[in-house]
């Protein structure tokens, strides 16, 4: 695993405890889904329902691919021992990729704006400095918007763990200040 992914895995599983017990459980995935919906009060209640259903797809998967010893919850040596291995993976990031891509387009034109993008961002728990350099990284167009499929693909790439030099490696730096 590259050194990006690794830094990436870690600071994934630090967010993803959202009730910050040190291991992620069923509830961590509740609570994560709650803020980032919060976050974008204007999109559908589809949409919404979307972003529940693959945050709870998201523990589950982690649940049955990652709990080595069977005590219901996902510890961090269990999460980094394989949690990017995209043949396991892939389609629970792809759901959760484009239910989150989703959500940050109520007006479904195909593109993201900033102040959305920022708010999910932050309601996942990333560095808001961080969050500003990576959106600029997806090049927005002039009235600083970004397309749905670039977001999806950053997303995407985000956990692949043969990736570098990608726009998500700007969350897992020191945030810019």
């Amino acid at each position: 695993m590259r050194a990006e992914a690794t830094q990436r895995v870690a600071l994934v599983f630090s967010l993803l405890d959202a009730n910050g017990n040190g291991v992620l459980d069923e509830e961590d995935f509740a609570l994560m889904g709650d803020r980032v919906v919060a976050a974008a009060p204007q999109a559908s209640p589809a949409a919404a329902e979307a972003m529940r259903a693959a945050f709870r797809h998201y523990w589950s998967t982690l649940l049955r691919e990652l709990d080595a010893n069977g005590d219901g919850v996902v510890s961090f040596e269990e999460y980094t021992a394989c949690v990017l291995s995209p043949e396991r993976f892939a389609p629970t990031v792809a759901e959760f990729a484009e239910a989150l891509a989703a959500l940050g387009d109520p007006d479904g034109d195909g593109l993201i704006e900033r102040p959305l993008f920022t708010a999910l961002m932050t309601a996942i728990g990333f560095e808001p400095a961080n969050i500003d350099v990576l959106f600029d990284a997806f090049a927005p167009t002039p009235d600083d918007r970004i397309a749905v499929r670039t977001w999806v693909e950053g997303i995407k790439d985000y956990y692949a763990p043969d990736k570098a030099g990608i726009p998500g490696d700007h969350l897992v730096a020191r945030p810019v200040a």
